[in-house]
């Protein structure tokens, strides 16, 4: 603890007045209440804009209006993209915005505040200024203010300055929002809401850095880099080929002209993207998790290593006790010391509550100060005064064994309750004071004698051993991170069915300086005796090992944890500072919803990255065409509604319930190299197979208005052969839904070119057999060339990679 309580706040009014009803609506009207423009997602009004108003939709529109100007209607119906567009990505967004917006209400912890007319509890946003706020430990500070008396309280203000060490606040101390209460309880008057919050205004000056990371909309950026990169000069060689490069009509060139651009769009990736994204916040909503930040299920996708606490995560929620043994003193006097304690806790733990309601009828001890219960300390004391004039009593109770030194009997007894999976607790009395909190040591008091064991009875959640056994099965390593005795972690951990759980490590005997702690932190399952601080070291180290961490907690011993994990996961029944640092929480508490949200997050993932090698695939041999066709000055081979035809039966359709198929796979980092990997390859066949079939056709088969048809439908026949190829690449492994899909988008396509009112419409006439012949050739060629182009390309980047690893070598 550093930082004694007042220091520099001396002048500060401290006055505990009350506000009346009258002086609430007073602040209220005057616009002194805590509410802050934080929203869980976008309005209504914003997400029409985002997906009305974009760049895609943009050209669309420009390129629907030049081929109206033709006549052409049935070329311009790609145009009906910019309405499934718009409307499937608003769907989708407004109902997970509506998703989140019941999950966050259902998540929001209430403010306690004392009003003239008694305690009441109120929204966060009720809070004015001048109230009277009342927080106990694991609360949130959700306002500036000044403390108006306290007990035991220290406050943790880590997440805003970085400083780990809990300050001690006693009266006059200048609190800020957003720090959390790591021990004890106060009233504080509310001295800044709302946007003059400190919180807030930290919020507001980083407001461009607060945005989560995100390898996948960085990944799918770059891409749309690259993209635009090669479509800029190919669009202005391409404008050139078709409207002066031909002497035709300019309708055939407008036509050709928009044929040739459309499809270098990758028009539905962001689209599938955020459709993927949305409905899988939609399908956590069903399982009541509530999705802080949408880059968290893209994190999951990743996630190796789960670290776990174990009270309230792999243990029910609540506890009672058991058993009270006694060691020489009277059972009343045991009773009384434990009530005493437990009353003067401002918001009891799950230990200390199940005391409380063992003791609820026993009167207690006269308290003169106390100390409240942190997980740094693991214990709390009581001072009440003694049996002569002038003369005090201490009691303690925390761990047993840092109240009383190896070796002692009552030590040894405990440690054999803990190997069984309970929780133990030592009450010990002294007749010496309770030192000065801020002095130095340990705090507690000289001559403690042991004189009573608390055993607390926790159950394991009945669904934790399924859920460790689905992570074992997917290759997730699981740590048990707790501060409750190794021996009681590693019964509950082999309970659960953590490997070698039962062998827990006393974290105390680990130094997080040194190299053994990284390696134990890497090799072994439990730990017990665990700091905040140490249980945060633990992830870092980790982290930096290349894991991918996922940690789960409930109270304010996990939030520094919570916070640096690649993603926090709390429990709804948790501590609001827990809650309020971590990027997902489970509302209804069951560890067993976890494996379904990392799963959730590795299906958005994995399909992403498939479907983005189908759009990319067609994006890039849209662009090879396009520079073949303007190079040799040939008109292009394909009219608008061909290549509207080929997206839709190829890609869009498909790619629609393949972004929302199962897929257990764990994403892996290289989310760009990947898909270049698939879709490059694709791209070059796709592109010289249709490419090779036109100009054979224009050989083989003649020139001229007639057969501009024919020539066209070879080129259309080659291309559909490599990218159903493609698209079957893309969906496996197969299950018999996916054979049926890929089986459905064939057959569709064989009945739109081949019956008579579809290949009327869609201009394709296959009814001559060298063109037919011409296609397939070409078609199985540009396969072939998909395969050598995969084969040179891996060589080429392995060879590169080799070069860069031996001049970081040599650097190094």
């Amino acid at each position: 603890m550093t930082d004694p309580a007042g220091s520099g706040t001396g002048s500060v009014a401290v006055g505990r007045a009350p506000l009346t009803a009258a002086e609430v609506a007073e602040r209220h009207a005057r616009g002194e209440a805590n509410v802050i423009a934080a929203r869980t997602s976008r309005s209504f009004g914003e997400i029409f804009r985002a997906n009305a108003f974009t760049r895609v939709n943009g050209i669309y529109l420009v390129m629907l209006l030049l081929i109206l100007g033709t006549g052409y209607v049935i070329d311009g119906l790609f145009g009906l993209l910019i309405i499934v567009n718009s409307v499937v990505g608003m769907v989708q967004e407004v109902r997970a915005k509506r998703t989140l917006d019941r999950l966050a209400l259902l998540s929001k912890a209430p403010a306690r505040v004392e009003r003239a007319t008694g305690v009441a509890e109120v929204d966060v946003e009720q809070v004015v200024l001048d109230d009277v706020v009342l927080v106990a430990a694991g609360d949130q500070i959700p306002v500036d203010g000044v403390v108006l008396d306290a007990t035991g309280f220290e406050v943790d203000e880590s997440l805003l300055t970085g400083e780990s060490e809990p300050v001690l606040a006693g009266v006059g101390y200048e609190l800020k929002s957003g720090s959390f209460v790591a021990a004890g309880s106060a009233a504080f008057r509310a001295t800044a809401v709302g946007e003059h919050a400190y919180a807030a205004r930290l919020a507001k000056e980083a407001s461009e850095f607060r945005k989560p990371s995100s390898q996948l909309r960085a990944g799918i950026d770059q891409i749309l880099k690259y993209v635009t990169w090669a479509l800029i000069p190919v669009g202005v060689l391409t404008i050139v080929n078709q409207i002066w490069g031909h002497a035709e009509d300019w309708r055939n060139a407008v036509r050709g002209l928009v044929a040739a651009l459309v499809p270098m769009v990758p028009e539905g990736l962001v689209l599938m993207t955020s459709v993927a994204m949305a409905v899988g916040v939609i399908r956590l909503g069903r399982r009541n998790c509530l999705v802080q930040d949408l880059p968290a299920i893209e994190q999951l996708a990743r996630v190796d290593v789960v670290c776990t606490d174990k009270t309230g995560t792999l243990t029910e929620d609540g506890m009672r006790v058991g058993s009270v043994e006694p060691l020489g003193v009277a059972d009343d006097r045991i009773e009384a010391a434990l009530a005493a304690i437990g009353r003067a806790e401002g918001k009891p733990n799950a230990s200390m509550a199940a005391i409380l309601e063992h003791v609820a009828t026993a009167p207690a001890l006269a308290v003169q100060t106390s100390v409240a219960f942190s997980s740094a300390r693991k214990w709390a004391a009581v001072q009440c005064a003694g049996t002569g004039a002038g003369r005090v009593e201490t009691w303690v109770l925390g761990a047993p064994d840092v109240l009383l030194p190896p070796g002692h009997p009552v030590r040894t007894r405990s440690d054999a309750l803990a190997s069984e999976g309970l929780r133990v607790l030592a009450l010990a009395r002294s007749d010496a004071a309770l030192p000065d909190p801020a002095a130095a040591g340990d705090g507690l008091p000289d001559g403690l004698v042991a004189t009573a064991l608390v055993v607390l009875d926790q159950r394991l959640r009945v669904e934790a051993p399924g859920a460790i056994a689905y992570f074992a099965e997917q290759d997730v390593d699981i740590k048990v991170i707790s501060g409750d005795n190794a021996a009681a972690v590693g019964a509950i951990a082999a309970e659960a069915g953590v490997p070698n759980g039962r062998d827990a490590v006393d974290a105390r005997t680990l130094d997080p300086e040194s190299a053994r702690f990284d390696a134990e932190v890497q090799t072994r399952t439990a730990f017990g005796r665990v700091t905040p601080t140490q249980k945060r070291a633990m992830v870092h180290a980790l982290q930096a090992d290349g894991r991918v961490v996922a940690m789960t907690g409930d109270g304010v011993n996990d939030v520094l944890a919570l916070k640096d994990a690649d993603v926090g996961v709390a429990m709804g029944s948790g501590s609001p500072a827990a809650r309020a640092v971590s990027r997902i929480v489970l509302l209804d508490n069951s560890f067993a919803t976890l494996p379904h949200v990392v799963a959730e997050g590795r299906r958005v993932i994995g399909n992403i990255e498939r479907v983005a090698t189908l759009f990319l695939t067609k994006t890039l041999y849209s662009i090879l065409l396009a520079l073949l066709v303007a190079v040799t000055a040939v008109p292009f081979p394909f009219l608008p509604r061909h290549v509207t035809l080929i997206a839709w039966f190829t890609i869009g359709i498909p790619a629609f319930f393949l972004a929302l198929a199962p897929n257990t796979a764990r994403a892996q980092d290289g989310f760009v190299r990947r898909v270049l990997d698939a879709a490059v390859p694709g791209g070059i066949g796709a592109a010289l197979a249709s490419y090779g079939a036109y100009l054979t056709a224009r050989a083989v088969l003649g020139t001229g208005h007639d057969l501009r048809v024919l020539t066209s439908s070879t080129a259309f026949l080659a291309l559909i052969i490599v990218a159903f190829f493609v698209l079957i690449t893309v969906a496996r492994p197969f299950r018999p839904w996916k054979i049926g899909l890929v089986g459905a988008m064939i057959g569709g396509m064989l009945v739109v070119i081949l019956t008579p009112f579809g290949s009327r419409l869609f201009d394709v006439d296959l009814h001559d057999p060298r063109a037919v012949l011409i296609g397939c050739a070409f078609g199985a060629a540009g396969i072939g060339v998909r395969y050598a182009a995969r084969a040179v390309l891996r060589t080429v980047y392995a060879a590169v990679t080799r070069r860069r690893q031996r001049r970081e070598a040599a650097a190094g």
